[in-house]
């Protein structure tokens, strides 16, 4: 408990649950944040080194996230602690147990994430029927499958180039984590004139300076191969991605990969923030002074949550993209211009407009949309 009231201050986090379930051998955290815009849209994360830390740092981004896309929906998210390629029916029972554990708590409404997909939001569906990137058999608009994150993390490259001193056209881009955001931000990327170098995922890294096929790759991962079995490029170890020399770098993976001990080895211009909280704040400062641009996570990577909120308003996927365009390219420009002008780091720009806007909305509340006072269970 002393954990969570470590990183308690104004904003929340307004609700911390844990659920442990020793007939199904589930663990599982999850923490809604802040819900004065209304209920929180949050990913379901599994993985086996998740933490209480890690969930609450994420709900919190989730809340500027949704706060920065002006979006009626606060921020929250959950974790169960696993191997998502644990055997289908083991993961369906951890799900389904986790779901109906939550099925009381009407401010959290489930999403997709780093180990969960269509299918997962399915299960949540059959239990309790609050959540969203649901399949399309289900009337959903499947985020993962059209690439919805990644659509928004190509416009915001092109506004950020803006501020660069290199076009898109031929820009060498590397992607760490070729799942479903960094592969489909691979793909929109490089049908713009882009030219992807060097990806990595959990099982390896593959380069070539030349280019590499972004489409054979998807291929390659679909067939349960790594994308280190690409036959046309040098094979790397999966950490050595850092080093590649290019002029986008997208992390699109797990939280924290650039940090004060590797951050010196980065060689990129531009940093296009595609995962949740992928560089910690000493290493995003160090960036910054070396003249690195990055735009930050909860600006860039809000594609994925902004079309979970016109499935939720039952918008078709042509409605969710313009969506995504338009919110992410205006948010982009208003956070660059305003670090330039200020002279500030782009996050400290974008926690600005999105606590603004957090603020507003709170102003209206006594305590929250839906719950009589912040608790912890």
């Amino acid at each position: 408990m002393e954990e969570v009231f470590r990183f308690a201050d104004e904003l929340g986090p307004t609700k911390v649950i844990h659920v442990y379930e020793p007939s199904v051998g589930l663990k599982a955290v999850l923490v809604v944040d802040n819900v004065a815009r209304g209920p929180a849209i949050g990913g379901l994360r599994m993985a086996p080194d998740v933490s209480t830390e890690e969930c609450f740092r994420l709900a919190r981004t989730m809340t500027l996230k949704n706060a920065a896309a002006d979006l009626p929906h606060g921020g929250g998210k959950s974790v169960i602690y696993g191997d998502p390629k644990m055997p289908k029916k083991e993961k369906e029972a951890l799900i389904r147990a986790f779901a109906s554990s939550l099925r009381e708590i009407q401010e959290y409404i489930f999403a997709p994430d780093m180990g969960t997909d269509e299918e997962c939001m399915a299960w949540v569906q059959d239990e309790i029927g609050r959540v969203v990137g649901l399949p399309c058999e289900f009337g959903g608009i499947p985020l993962d499958e059209i690439g919805a994150t990644g659509w928004g993390l190509s416009h915001v490259t092109e506004v950020a180039l803006e501020y660069c001193d290199f076009d898109l056209d031929g820009a060498r881009v590397v992607v760490q984590g070729f799942g479903a955001v960094g592969k489909h931000t691979a793909r929109f990327l490089t049908e713009k004139g882009a030219m992807l170098v060097g990806v990595a995922d959990s099982r390896g890294t593959i380069y070539n300076p030349q280019g590499l096929d972004v489409h054979a790759l998807i291929e390659l991962k679909k067939a349960g191969k790594s994308v280190a079995d690409y036959p046309d490029g040098k094979k790397l170890d999966r950490d050595a991605v850092i080093d590649i020399e290019c002029d986008i770098w997208i992390p699109a993976a797990q939280p924290d990969v650039i940090d004060v001990d590797n951050m010196h080895r980065l060689k990129a211009k531009l940093v296009i923030e595609g995962a949740n909280i992928p560089i910690t704040k000493g290493a995003e400062k160090y960036l910054y002074e070396k003249g690195v641009l990055c735009v930050p996570d909860f600006i860039a990577n809000a594609g994925g949550v902004i079309c979970a909120a016109m499935e939720c308003q039952r918008a078709c996927q042509s409605v969710a993209f313009q969506a995504i365009e338009e919110k992410l390219r205006r948010n982009t420009r208003l956070v660059l211009e305003d670090a330039a002008t200020k002279g500030i780091l782009p996050r400290e720009a974008a926690v600005d407009l999105a606590v603004q806007r957090l603020k507003k909305s709170m102003s209206y509340r006594r305590w929250s949309l839906f719950s009589s006072a912040p608790g912890f269970v």
